[in-house]
């Protein structure tokens, strides 16, 4: 899993959020991405996360960014790297879902 965490500033947070929305596509074309959330602060709106679901770490280290999808992607979010905080794997140690209720 990884976590980047970014303070964006509020007059740029719906270019951020477009750019990302962009991105999103090269995600979706990378076999090594299994799910991703963009995610904004409710208390404290100018802060994001951005969490990624990789295959393995080697999928995304040498396979995404490796890859075409890649620059494509880092191209459109370019503009905010210099907003991140933190930009780290994680690896789960528990989780739990509780089973969506049937339409």
């Amino acid at each position: 899993m990884e976590y980047i965490r970014y303070d964006i500033p509020p007059a740029r947070a719906e270019a951020f959020l477009e750019a990302y929305r962009a991105a999103g596509e090269h995600l979706r074309a990378s076999p090594n991405c299994l799910r991703y959330e963009v995610s904004q602060g409710t208390e404290e709106p100018h802060h994001f996360i951005v969490r990624i679901e990789w295959d393995s770490i080697e999928g995304h280290l040498q396979g995404f960014r490796g890859s075409l999808s890649f620059r494509q992607f880092f191209a459109l979010v370019k503009p905010f790297v210099s907003d991140i905080q933190e930009m780290k794997h994680y690896r789960v140690d528990s989780a739990w879902s509780r089973p969506r209720p049937a339409p």
